[in-house]
């Protein structure tokens, strides 16, 4: 069984920055896709960012490119979204997830593990 556990949130006001960041227990975090989704209130979940299990291979939302990084650390068992250039809209609640043996797929129902979520507020 694996574990996530999500942090990094927060309010910050447009065009600030925020590093979220996803810690996973058990299991073998290495050969874990991992994503980042979020829902904003009243909105779906939608998919933000994915990373390959080695890290070679990572997948944005047009949404997102450009101000958003996905990255990884497979000693620390820990993977990152680096956000940048703050939008209202970018206001949600992100979530990491994991897919064992995955290539980073931008279909949420493609991840077996799910963090808990973490708040992020952008306020204008």
């Amino acid at each position: 069984q694996v574990q996530l556990v999500d942090s990094g949130g927060g309010l910050v006001q447009a065009g600030g920055s925020l590093r979220l960041s996803c810690a996973a227990f058990g299991g073998t975090f290495s050969i874990y896709a991992m994503a980042w989704f979020r829902q904003a209130p009243g909105k779906e979940r939608e998919f933000v960012a994915a990373i390959s299990w080695t890290g070679a291979s990572t997948y944005y939302a047009d949404s997102v490119k450009g101000r958003f990084t996905i990255s990884r650390d497979n000693y620390k068992n820990r993977a990152y979204l680096q956000i940048n250039s703050l939008k209202p809209d970018d206001t949600a609640v992100y979530y990491c997830a994991a897919d064992p043996g995955g290539y980073g797929s931008t279909w949420s129902q493609e991840y077996d593990y799910w963090g808990q979520g973490t708040q992020v507020t952008i306020s204008s």
